[in-house]
């Protein structure tokens, strides 16, 4: 299990938030962009210029601290937002992590100068940085892996390995120490039984976990994330759940489809097509085969057909939470010189911005008692396709105020609402995600129910589904 984290550790009062507004981002870099990115930050200096940030737009800017490395490095969390450091009902979460493998810092640089574009476009009253940061939380940790990258910098470039810094200090692939939820969801799957979310509470091993991964573990299950990217290296592609293989032990790649499939591949592909490259054929494959030209097939993967990775964070973000979460590869070449920094910005700019634009598409609303207006926590919010007789064996559940978030491409759905003690909801809507800053809103307010819930609520969700789902 995941073991307890400290109490989040706040290092910026929070400030009254101005009466205006706020947003945009720049069209090109200049010499002195270059000049100033054109280098690896290393910790003390990422700490500084995050404390830099937080010093020029502390109206919109908070720092915190999620934990701590092996080596007693801080895992600096900067947080975007009017209102910074408090959860506004039907105003999505977004995080971003750079730096997981400790010798992939490009995603620490993008996130770190991402950053800074959003400040300054707030200071200058850039149209759509205000519109984005009024509409939206955003929490940027820059360094999931601060020793493995310092063991990197360090090194010089003709004696670092491809395995140089990747683990952290411990010798641990991060990216393989979370709980491996994926071999609980199959074994669900295979017997039959109706659980398919939120499968925490199912897990249980005698690994100890590094602090790392504790840290962003505890983060990820501290809020109401909507959506989650994290960078790494080794390749150009948006890789999406799942990443584990089913049959671990027959098949070490396998194309293992989420119940979500659909949307994963659209939201990988909405990364992947902004992007200067990575959809397009216009670069060999990394590794020079033709199984891996990834831009051939529009420059998106399924984690486990390309390798299989068991307790790899991304699966540990769609079965333990309700966040969605791909995981974007930037680059052939890990930790290429500094001063190549500003290209990857500029490759990667717009996709950063229209994937987190992502977390405004679909639904969201709040979920409430009818009688007494009082917000429904852990009401199960489940989502049947129009063209599907059953919903996505992926429900979400509601936050302590009530609300909920679920991304969706563009169609038409049935949402389907059921809560311990009240009756069953359902409401049929055309989600178009024309509206850039919100999802469709469509709110809930559920009756109390005549009869006593069964002993089992997830059951008794499932028999209600179910019972949906016959009489059509």
């Amino acid at each position: 299990m995941l073991h307890a984290m400290r109490p989040v550790l706040l290092v910026a009062a929070l400030l009254a938030v101005t009466a205006h507004a706020f947003l945009g981002f720049g069209s090109g870099s200049t010499h002195k962009d270059d000049a100033e990115w054109g280098h690896y930050h290393n910790q003390a200096q990422l700490e500084a210029k995050l404390g830099e940030i937080n010093e020029k737009c502390p109206e919109i800017t908070t720092l915190y601290e999620i934990g701590q490395s092996v080596e007693g490095r801080p895992l600096v969390v900067i947080q975007f937002s009017t209102t910074p450091g408090e959860h506004i009902p039907t105003k999505p979460e977004v995080k971003l992590i750079g730096n997981m493998h400790g010798n992939e810092p490009i995603g620490r640089e993008l996130l770190l100068r991402f950053a800074e574009t959003l400040c300054n476009g707030a200071i200058n009253n850039d149209k759509e940085i205000v519109q984005l940061l009024n509409s939206t939380s955003i929490h940027i940790l820059p360094s999931m892996n601060p020793d493995g990258f310092e063991l990197a910098l360090g090194t010089e470039p003709a004696q670092r390995q491809w395995l140089t810094g990747r683990s952290n200090i411990n010798g641990v692939d991060l990216n393989r120490d979370f709980p491996d939820l994926d071999s609980i969801f199959y074994e669900l799957q295979k017997i039959g039984v109706p659980k398919f979310d939120h499968l925490l509470s199912l897990f249980e091993d005698n690994v100890d976990r590094q602090p790392e991964t504790i840290a962003v573990g505890q983060w990820t299950l501290s809020l109401p994330f909507v959506l989650s990217a994290n960078f790494h290296e080794g390749d150009l592609v948006a890789n999406y759940p799942f990443d584990a293989a089913i049959d671990e032990n027959s098949q070490k790649t396998a194309y293992s489809a989420s119940p979500d499939d659909g949307t994963f591949r659209w939201l990988a592909k909405s990364y992947a097509d902004n992007h200067a490259h990575m959809s397009k054929n216009d670069h060999a494959p990394c590794d020079g085969t033709s199984q891996d030209a990834f831009a051939r097939q529009g420059g998106i993967t399924n984690g486990a057909k390309w390798y299989s990775v068991a307790g790899g964070m991304q699966d540990f973000n769609y079965l333990a939470t309700n966040a969605m979460e791909i995981t974007l590869e930037l680059s052939c070449e890990k930790m290429p010189e500094g001063s190549q920094l500003p290209r990857f910005w500029e490759d990667n700019q717009k996709s950063i911005f229209e994937y987190v634009w992502k977390s405004h598409s679909g639904v969201k609303g709040m979920v409430v008692d009818a009688m007494t207006g009082e917000p429904i926590k852990r009401a199960v919010v489940w989502i049947r396709n129009g063209t599907e007789t059953v919903p996505v064996k992926h429900p979400v559940t509601t936050w302590s105020e009530g609300d909920f978030y679920r991304v969706l491409p563009a169609g038409k759905y049935e949402i389907i609402v059921a809560a311990e003690g009240y009756d069953i909801a359902a409401k049929n809507v055309t989600v178009e995600n024309k509206v850039r800053d919100s999802a469709l809103v469509v709110n809930f307010a559920l009756s109390p129910a005549a009869d006593e819930p069964s002993e089992n609520e997830q059951e008794q969700i499932a028999e209600l589904v179910n019972e949906i789902a016959r009489r059509r």
